[in-house]
């Protein structure tokens, strides 16, 4: 009989934490639905008594989502175990996730305080969250650095107290797989609480030194049943665990018989919602997701490949939701091609203006295109956002190449009026955000700025992420479009729009 592995996905509170990759709460609820039909157990929907944004976030996922337990973050704080408790209210399934650090760095340099204190202080949270709800989890934040010995009387005393699920983070991503495996089986043999089934034992890695997915395997191996991780990997710094990596790792690995309730036929598209939403591209080398992921450019691989697939590819793309005769969209297919493809893309929109707006642009990159690919769809979705913007571009035309000068002639509409300038510069996108800033006379200094093509073709979508300071507070944006030039712009519109 197989072991069953529960997927803790915290892609809407640890993955949200990156600069620049906040959402609103009906974006928010947007990934919920799709994390549930991608079969996570538990999504932890946010930090509550952060900020009242995830307060009602928390709120509203709740009442979105079945079946999946929802799960509030906490500070070892009665305050913060309070307002959890309330922001579980509707939620069908409720869990608090209440901890503190356990490292001697934490205790003696954040407390201030003592082991012993540490453990009453863990114990109370545990207590009094368990007045909310039965499922009560605890994070011994730091616990990578924690002395094992000392580590498992935390984790004794806060099964004790209720605690149901024990969190074992390693929060700087410090550990080396046999060192994390090795703390995960000290745990087993050393707790009581664990041997006899009251609570498992959870992995939360990162990945400062790329070790985040391997040291989470080393966690499963050595006798953890649940796994915090994220779309794409996304997290404070370096990022998480990533979950599309583990779900399939597991799914080639049958031999170890553990099983998740992962659909991975969801995960592509899971991925691509997540990055669109959250203006953060999938690197192309990605495990699973990246677009170089089932690409073969050697020519010994591709002589492999067509002889038997299996040469180099362990998995099949259909078993992550890339479906290589998926349907075609062109300038010829109707409104409802194009939103039945979306929703098959984790996108499902109601409002029927703005499926209007998005078939609208559809339509126009059709007449541009052979063919419109799934990214482009996304990416068109994801752009509408920036429809009710104040500053939108109006017209863009450029004069560039070898030997002159680049000039650019810009118009922008600024809440119904119209503004033009005309400015030159090195290089076509220089000269463009030139005659942008001479209409917006506002001191802004370009941080950061990538482009993303999607795919191979030339007259495909590509993607721009911008980051921009003003006043001393740094801005993200995002434009796409098959002229790189007007993406950019409207990448560095994004960000304006943002400003304070």
């Amino acid at each position: 009989m197989s072991d069953r592995l529960f997927i803790f996905d915290t892609t809407l509170r640890d993955g949200e934490q990156v600069p620049g990759c906040q959402l609103n709460t009906v974006e928010k609820i947007q990934v919920a639905k799709q994390l549930e039909q991608l079969g996570v157990d538990v999504i932890e929907a946010g930090f509550p008594i952060s900020s009242p944004g995830d307060f009602n976030s928390v709120i509203e996922i709740s009442k979105a989502v079945t079946w999946p337990t929802i799960c509030a973050l906490t500070r070892a704080v009665e305050k913060d175990i309070d307002v959890a408790a309330e922001s579980l209210e509707y939620a069908k399934r409720k869990r608090i996730h209440t901890g503190i650090g356990t490292s001697d760095s934490h205790i003696q340099f954040k407390f201030n305080s003592t082991r012993e204190e540490i453990i009453e202080r863990a114990v109370a949270a545990v207590k009094y969250a368990k007045k909310y709800v039965e499922d009560v989890e605890f994070y011994a934040e730091d616990a990578g650095r924690t002395d094992n010995e000392y580590l498992a009387r935390v984790i004794e005393a806060v099964i004790k107290a209720g605690a149901t699920v024990c969190n074992i983070p390693d929060t700087t991503g410090y550990c080396l797989p046999s060192e994390y495996g090795e703390k995960i089986k000290y745990l087993m043999e050393h707790v009581d609480g664990l041997s006899s089934g009251k609570a498992i034992l959870s992995t939360h890695c990162h990945n400062d030194l790329g070790m985040a997915t391997a040291n989470t395997m080393s966690g499963i191996l050595n006798g953890a049943r649940q796994v915090e991780v994220t779309i794409n990997g996304i997290g404070e710094r370096a990022g998480n665990t990533s979950l599309e990596e583990i779900a399939m790792i597991l799914k080639c690995h049958k031999h170890l018989g553990i099983d998740t309730n992962i659909n991975t036929t969801k995960i592509y598209p899971t991925s691509r919602m997540v990055s669109s939403l959250m203006n953060m591209p999938v690197q192309p080398n990605k495990a699973v997701v990246g677009r170089n992921a089932f690409a073969h450019s050697s020519g010994i691989h591709q002589d492999g490949v067509l002889k038997n697939v299996q040469t180099y590819e362990i998995m099949d793309p259909k078993d992550v939701g890339l479906n290589d005769n998926s349907i075609v969209l062109t300038a010829r297919s109707g409104r409802a091609a194009l939103k039945h493809r979306l929703e098959e893309l984790g996108v499902k929109i109601e409002d029927e203006k703005k499926v209007d707006a998005i078939y609208q642009k559809f339509l126009a990159l059709a007449d541009r295109k052979k063919e419109v690919n799934d990214e482009d769809i996304l990416t068109l979705a994801g752009a509408d956002s920036a429809e009710n913007h104040a500053v939108r571009l109006d017209f863009l035309q450029v004069t560039t190449g070898m030997g002159v000068r680049s000039v650019a002639s810009i118009g922008l509409d600024i809440s119904g009026q119209k503004f033009e300038a005309a400015a030159t510069g090195n290089g076509p996108v220089d000269a463009a955000i030139k005659g942008l800033k001479k209409i917006i006379m506002k001191q802004m200094t370009l941080k950061e700025f990538t482009i993303q093509a999607i795919s191979k073709g030339s007259d495909d979508m590509g993607k721009v992420h911008m980051q921009v300071e003003y006043n001393g507070n740094l801005y993200y944006g995002f434009g796409a479009n098959t002229d790189i030039v007007t993406a950019s712009v409207e990448a560095y519109i994004d960000c304006i729009n943002k400003f304070k």
